[in-house]
């Protein structure tokens, strides 16, 4: 079932809702941002000139609540670059781009924005356009791995209505990498492989869990072994294609190592505002003496930082104190452990033997087919790690860029549960089946309405909260 056609009707659709959603989020950052008084929180917040002139005034009142909370480093590392050790945490290339577009496309507008304004203006536009180009991708792929264009339609428009909306808009990575990895994956399920592991590549550079990607590769290549389809040509391919999915992150991590462990005495010199913040909260600055983890056997700077700031680590999130996050974090956990244990049920004989033995063949049974493994499993491992060993609060975020398996499902129990959003239209119709479903929300089910409720509503609660310094995911 072709999926690529230009006159696509779903695809219009998808490109118009999806607009309307990201328009639509950022109205209502702007409305809570004026409405409710920011919170005083513990967070990174580096010193910077207020608002000056009228251009930076418009910005910072239009777009400010898109600057909080993690959305300050990667602002802070696009003017300044890696200034304080904990920065590394936050991978280059979202902070890079936006310093490209600030300092190119939008270098114009230099006489009235500053440096700041242009890069909010950036990562609004850049993040539009990885969210739309995202949603489309997503399409696609589940046109392939699904060969149901509805299901595949609906997943896609859901996606615009994540509960992850406001990090899709705000000055985050999550756009960017929802972008690049769905559309590795759809390259791969074309059997585009060096296409697909090009655009993982750029999802690494991204996102440190770029590097889960790199299974899917490793997947498909121990199908082949078991199968007997393997060449030595083809066991050279993947193991090349897997060492480019993660070059980035090892070229991170020897920049991180020669920036702040091979320092001498005399370095660049920190500016005074800068050097103050460091003594104020204790951040270290490139310089002597060098962190203790330049001293291991592998001094990987990103787990490191990740561990003594943060204390991400296994089970180190398992406190009373962090039960409202893990009760903030529960519908994903939930909803993803029901797919998981669906697909599981449906498939005994497929999970046991890891799928190895299947051959992967055009034909499909939707969701609970059995080309639709591999994404179980990956959302699995996600799940996982997300639970035992991060902030659990992000799982949210941390899923729902990642995983298509969430809106594919979440597409199917929405057409199990009301056939009738489809009307009596043909295959190729583009009337919207999620505002149909919102237009008829007291003849819904029970469930439909949960599931909507989750979304919207963690849509608008997480725009409300997040724009303004409180805590959310």
């Amino acid at each position: 079932m072709k999926c690529g056609l230009s006159k696509d009707p779903f695809l219009q659709e998808i490109l118009r809702f999806s607009l309307c959603c990201r328009g639509a989020t950022l109205a209502m950052q702007v409305v809570f941002n004026l409405l409710i008084p920011d919170h005083i929180a513990d967070a990174f917040s580096p010193p910077r000139a207020p608002p000056s002139g009228y251009g930076d005034q418009f910005t910072e009142l239009l777009l400010g609540g898109l600057g909080r909370w993690d959305a300050e480093h990667f602002l802070f590392i696009a003017e300044h670059g890696y200034v304080f050790e904990h920065n590394m945490a936050f991978f280059p290339l979202f902070p890079l781009t936006l310093a490209g577009l600030a300092h190119g496309l939008l270098w114009p507008l230099g006489f009235m924005l500053s440096l700041r304004s242009r890069l909010l203006l950036s990562a609004t536009l850049l993040n539009t356009a990885c969210f739309v180009l995202a949603a489309i991708v997503l399409y696609r792929l589940g046109c392939v791995a699904l060969q149901s264009r509805r299901s595949a339609f609906l997943a896609a428009l859901l996606f615009c209505m994540s509960p992850a909306s406001i990090f899709m808009t705000a000055a985050y990575s999550e756009s960017l990498f929802a972008m690049a990895t769905f559309a590795g994956l759809w390259q791969l399920e074309k059997c585009r492989t060096f296409r697909g592991c090009s655009l993982f590549l750029l999802a690494t550079a991204a996102r440190a869990n770029g590097l889960v990607n790199a299974g899917f590769l490793l997947y498909f290549g121990a199908q082949s072994v078991v199968q007997g389809t393997m060449s030595c040509r083809r066991i050279s391919k993947i193991l090349l294609a897997t060492a480019v999915i993660m070059l980035p992150f090892a070229l991170f991590q020897h920049y991180s190592f020669h920036h702040f462990c091979l320092v001498s005495a005399i370095d660049e010199k920190v500016s005074p505002e800068l050097m103050q913040l460091a003594i104020e909260k204790s951040y270290r600055v490139r310089g002597p003496p060098v962190p203790a983890w330049c001293a291991a056997s592998l001094p990987l700077a990103y787990s490191n930082i990740q561990s003594d700031y943060w204390g991400v680590g296994l089970l180190r999130y398992f406190q009373l104190r962090q039960l409202p996050n893990f009760l903030l974090a529960l519908p994903v956990i939930l909803l993803g452990t029901r797919a998981i244990w669906e697909y599981g049920c449906a498939n005994v004989n497929l999970c046991l033997t890891l799928g190895l033995w299947e051959k992967r063949q055009k034909s499909s049974s939707g969701y609970y087919g059995p080309r639709i493994f591999v994404y179980v499993a990956h959302l699995t491992a996600l799940m996982m790690f997300g639970v035992f060993c991060m902030h659990v609060q992000v799982i949210t975020r941390f899923l729902f860029s990642s995983s298509p398996v969430l809106f594919w499902f979440c597409s199917l129990r929405l057409q199990q549960n009301e056939p009738w959003m489809w009307g009596s239209e043909t295959g190729m119709s583009a009337s919207n089946p999620a505002i149909r479903l919102l237009h008829s929300w007291t003849s819904l089910q029970r469930p439909t309405r949960s599931l909507l409720g989750y979304f919207l509503g963690y849509w608008v609660l997480g725009s409300a909260l997040h724009v303004n310094f409180l805590p959310w995911t």
